[in-house]
C-alpha cells in the first residue's frame, strides 16, 4: 500500500492541478462578474415592471372608461411595433432561437417595448400576462451584457438562459423554477444542465433584487392536509383523482396554445397589416364584455376590488366556479393572438386555478388543492415544462402536495401532445409516437406537418 502511494504520489503533477484550479477559480470569478451585475439589473427592471403593473391595475378600476381606448391603445402598440420592433416581434420564441443557434442576437430595444406594450395592454384592460414581458426583459438584457462581455457561442447561449431564469424567478417570486424553467423551456423532453449553475445564481440573484425593491407576490395558501398522518400521508385515491385532473390540465394547455396560434395566424391572414389587428382584437374584447356582462376577466386576474369577482385568490376558497376557465380563456385567446403585448402564464395561472376549483367541486375533493394543482399544471402542458411547474408548485404551495403536484403537472405534460405556447421549442424526445414528431424539429414545424396530414 505504501509503495502503491509513492507510485500515486511521483506521478502527480502539482503543477498541473494547481494550474486546472486556478483556471476555474478564475473562469468562476469572470461569470460572477457577468452573472450578477445582470441579474441585479433584471431584477431591478422587473420590479419596475411590476410595480408599474400595478398601478395601471389600479387605473384601470379607478377609470372605468379605459376600456373604451383599448382598440386605440392597441393600434399605437402594434404601430410602435411596425415602425421599431419587427426584428424582435418573435419575442420568447426569438429567445428561444437564439439560444439554439446564436446569431445576431437578442436586440436590446425589445426591452422597452415590450414593458410599454404590457403596461399599455394591461392599462386598457387586455386579458394578457407577465412572463413574456420579464423573459424578454432579461433575455434581452441578457443578450446586451453578452456582447459587451464578448461572449460568442455557449458563452452567449448560457447568459441569455441565465437571463431568462432571473426574469422568471424575479417576475413571480420563484427562483429555483426560474432556473429550471430556462433550462427545461428550450426543448420538449430535455434538461439543459451545462447552464444549471448560472442559472441557479441568475433566478436567486434575480429574485432577492426584485424584494430589496419592495416588491411583493400573491401568497395563495393550501389548508388542506391529506389524511391523519399530515404533510406525510400520500391518499392513493386523492393521487388518482389529481391524475384524472391531469388529464383535463393538459387538454385546456393544448385548446390554449392551439386556439391561440390558430386565431393569430387568421387575424394575419384576414388583416396583413399589423397594427390594425390588436385595434380589432380591442373591439372584440369590449365586445365580449357586453356579451358577457363582466369585466372580470379583463387584465391579470390576481385580484379585483370586488369581492364578489372571480380572482386567483379566490379559486382557492371557494365557492365552486364552473365557467371562469373558459371564459377566462377566450378573453387572452382574444387578446394575444390579436397582437397585444404580455405574456401567457398568469391568465394560465387564472385557467388553471379556475378549472381546478372547478373538478374539485365536481370530483369531491379539496378545491384549494386542486386549484393549486390546475394553477401550475396547465403552464405545465402548455410550456412543456413539468419540472419547472412541480417546482413552482413547491414553491409556491409548500413540500406537503408535492405528490399530487408532480402527478398533475406530469399527466398534464403527456397529454398536452406535440404542441405549446413557445413553438420554437424543439422536439428532443418525442411524448409518444408520432409522424410530426420528429426528433430535432421545433414545434411549429411539427404543427405544420401535423395540418398538412
Amino acid at each position: 500500500m505504501r509503495a502503491l502511494f509513492q507510485t500515486y504520489c511521483a506521478s502527480f503533477d502539482v503543477a498541473a492541478f494547481v494550474r486546472t484550479r486556478h483556471d476555474h477559480a478564475m473562469a468562476v470569478l469572470r461569470w460572477a462578474l457577468i452573472l450578477v451585475p445582470m441579474a441585479i439589473a433584471v431584477g431591478s427592471l422587473c420590479a419596475a415592471f411590476l410595480w408599474s403593473l400595478d398601478v395601471a391595475t389600479h387605473a384601470r378600476f379607478d377609470h372605468p372608461w379605459l376600456l373604451f381606448v383599448l382598440p386605440v391603445a392597441g393600434a399605437a402598440i402594434g404601430l410602435l411595433y411596425h415602425l421599431t420592433g419587427k426584428s424582435v416581434e418573435g419575442g420568447n420564441n426569438l429567445i428561444v432561437e437564439q439560444i439554439h443557434e446564436p446569431g445576431g442576437g437578442v436586440p436590446l430595444r425589445m426591452a422597452p417595448l415590450i414593458f410599454v406594450g404590457t403596461v399599455v395592454t394591461h392599462l386598457c384592460g387586455g386579458s394578457a400576462g407577465r412572463e413574456g414581458t420579464a423573459v424578454q426583459l432579461g433575455g434581452s438584457l441578457a443578450s446586451a451584457i453578452g456582447k459587451l462581455a464578448g461572449l460568442q457561442g455557449d458563452g452567449l447561449r448560457i447568459i441569455l438562459m441565465a437571463g431568462v431564469a432571473a426574469g422568471f424567478g424575479a417576475v413571480f417570486g420563484t427562483p429555483l423554477a426560474g432556473a429550471v424553467f430556462a433550462l427545461e423551456v428550450l426543448a420538449v423532453g430535455r434538461v439543459e444542465y451545462t447552464a444549471l449553475i448560472p442559472c441557479l445564481a441568475a433566478g436567486v440573484v434575480g429574485d432577492w433584487t426584485c424584494h430589496a425593491w419592495g416588491i411583493h407576490h400573491g401568497i395563495y395558501r393550501v389548508a388542506y392536509l391529506a389524511g391523519s398522518g399530515g404533510a406525510t400521508a400520500i391518499d392513493p385515491v386523492l393521487v388518482t383523482k389529481a391524475a384524472l385532473a391531469g388529464v383535463a390540465f393538459g387538454l385546456a394547455g393544448l385548446v390554449f396554445a392551439e386556439a391561440n396560434h390558430t386565431l393569430g395566424g387568421w387575424f394575419k391572414r384576414v388583416i396583413p397589416y399589423g397594427p390594425a389587428r390588436p385595434f380589432v382584437g380591442g373591439l372584440l374584447v369590449i365586445a365580449l364584455v357586453f356579451v358577457t356582462g363582466t369585466r372580470a376577466y379583463l387584465g391579470l386576474g390576481v385580484w379585483s376590488p370586488d369581492p364578489a369577482a372571480p380572482t386567483i385568490a379566490g379559486f382557492f376558497t371557494g365557492p365552486v366556479d364552473h365557467w371562469s376557465w373558459a371564459l377566462k380563456l377566450l378573453f387572452t385567446i382574444v387578446t394575444l393572438s390579436a397582437g397585444f403585448k404580455g405574456g401567457e402564464v398568469t391568465p394560465l395561472f387564472f385557467i388553471g386555478a379556475a378549472l381546478g376549483n372547478a373538478l374539485g367541486g365536481a370530483l369531491g375533493v379539496p378545491v384549494d388543492l386542486f386549484a393549486a394543482l390546475g394553477f401550475v399544471a396547465v403552464f405545465a402542458g402548455a410550456a412543456n415544462t413539468p419540472l419547472a411547474c412541480t417546482i413552482m408548485g413547491v414553491e409556491l404551495f409548500g413540500a406537503t402536495h408535492m405528490v399530487p403536484i408532480a402527478v398533475a403537472c406530469f399527466v398534464a405534460y403527456i397529454c398536452s401532445g406535440h404542441s405549446g405556447i413557445y413553438l420554437s421549442q424543439r422536439i428532443a424526445i418525442p411524448k409518444r409516437g408520432a409522424a410530426s414528431a420528429v426528433p430535432g424539429a421545433t414545434l411549429r414545424e411539427a404543427r405544420a406537418q401535423t395540418t398538412v396530414s
